[in-house]
């Protein structure tokens, strides 16, 4: 199936260039009512704090209602307080405005059904088909209204909160949380704080163009020398959006999304409490599968995407998924990523152990991985490459069975990502670095 526009992550660019322009934005609106939203329905707008996120929340609210459906305005929530407050409101759609970790000058739009889940490829080929039409505008009595929520943080907060398990609190932890300057800048302290932690802000201070910036999960050197510095328990980072999580040891070292998954599964089985499979993805460290085949647990792989990782675990029967990079998927709790639930979840570990961050992720050993991200002049698919598949053979053969080659196209920008991972960390860079300039030729 071939989309021109939706990508991993809904539709994705830099704005003012096709396909992030106004314009755009309202025939979007308009494509996705007639497709999903009958006259006289409901549909949520939410957005992170770019300077852009203006413009397009007023584009998508004039699409929207002259197709006959009425609007609630969330403003700057993260984007699973957007899919969950989609199903609160009982809309029939739910609409993000965020480019989740990149740059301010890029943004993006991205959409979640009733029940608060992406919507599957069929559904986006169906709105990108419905583009090829006219943007309607019904008669004025047939028009949708728009009102904006002011209470959409309070009610987010409250639900993220209630994800604690009974009774517990977070009384005692000093946390330094990082918002990137993004969607969860006030929600994030504020629940922290509402639990009965300690907490230190950083990040948490946008101004339309620092989102992302020196901060957060992408960048987060600053949160490590802080956590350490002021003798902080622990240190929560998490992207533009909110649902991207990393986190901080009490000594300062970056504990990824595979670790924590690690945790997650680990204190789930050990309760007996974890259902099915613990489901990553083909760039997950095989550290992680190890540690968990140790304890008997079956561990899965998934295409890169959580949508992929959610489609996994809802045909195994799982509730625990992520990815490296820290889409953290835990559905017994919620339906999408959601870096703050995530989080509380692992302090909750944390509080009922009485083991630091440290201590709780020890028993996972991380093979050397590097990953070289190959940037192209247009979208290419490495697997139609005969050179590249020839250099990937090769690697391969060097590894024998002790590492693995991934190559990969981003879903969201022109790149070609190249991942080695392998017992000598040695040997994996120098592959990793032959690989990216094989790429690079072919790309060119």
């Amino acid at each position: 199936m071939s989309k021109n526009y939706f990508g991993t992550d809904g539709v994705r660019g830099k704005v003012g260039n096709d396909p992030m322009t106004a314009d755009f934005a309202m025939r979007l609106a308009s494509a996705a009512a007639q497709v999903l939203v009958p006259t006289g329905g409901t549909v949520v707008i939410g957005k992170d704090t770019r300077l852009s996120g203006y413009m397009f929340e007023s584009a998508l609210e004039a699409g929207f209602v002259a197709a006959g459906a009425d609007v609630l305005l969330l403003g700057p929530l993260p984007t699973p307080g957007i899919a969950r407050l989609t199903q609160e409101f009982h809309a029939d759609l739910g609409v993000v405005i965020s480019a989740s970790h990149n740059p301010y000058f890029d943004n993006g739009i991205k959409f979640f059904d009733r029940s608060g889940s992406k919507l599957t490829d069929d559904i986006e080929q169906q709105i990108e088909e419905q583009l090829n039409n006219r943007a309607i505008t019904l008669e004025s009595g047939a028009l949708g209204k728009a009102k904006r929520i002011d209470t959409a943080r309070i009610r987010y907060q409250e639900f993220c909160m209630a994800s604690m398990p009974d009774g517990m609190n977070l009384e005692g932890l000093k946390v330094v949380f990082d918002g990137a300057n993004g969607a969860g800048y006030k929600v994030g302290p504020r629940a922290l704080a509402g639990l009965g932690a300690e907490v230190i802000p950083i990040g948490c201070s946008p101004n339309g163009r620092n989102i992302n910036s020196g901060c957060g999960s992408m960048e987060p050197e600053l949160l490590q020398l802080t956590v350490p510095a002021v003798r902080a328990d622990v240190g929560i980072a998490l992207d533009g959006d909110g649902d991207r999580l990393v986190m901080v040891d009490e000594h300062g070292s970056l504990v990824d999304g595979d670790q924590l998954l690690y945790v997650l599964a680990t204190a789930r089985h050990s309760k007996g409490e974890l259902q099915g499979p613990v489901v990553g993805t083909v760039m997950s460290n095989l550290g992680l599968e190890h540690a968990l085949h140790a304890l008997a647990i079956e561990f899965r792989r998934a295409s890169v995407g959580d949508r992929y990782v959610l489609e996994a675990l809802r045909d195994s029967g799982g509730i625990l998924g992520g990815e490296t990079s820290g889409h953290m998927l835990v559905l017994d709790k919620t339906t999408t990523g959601d870096g703050l639930i995530c989080a509380l979840q692992i302090l909750a570990v944390m509080q009922d152990s009485g083991k630091p961050l440290s201590e709780l992720v020890a028993g996972m050993p991380k093979y050397p991985q590097t990953m070289v991200n190959v940037r192209t002049d247009r979208r290419m698919d490495p697997g139609q490459s005969a050179e590249i598949q020839d250099a990937v053979a090769a690697a391969e053969g060097e590894l024998a069975d002790k590492g693995r080659v991934v190559l990969r196209a981003s879903g969201t920008e022109s790149v070609i990502r190249v991942m080695v991972e392998g017992e000598d960390g040695e040997q994996v860079l120098s592959l990793a670095n032959r690989l990216a300039s094989v790429v690079a030729a072919a790309a060119t």
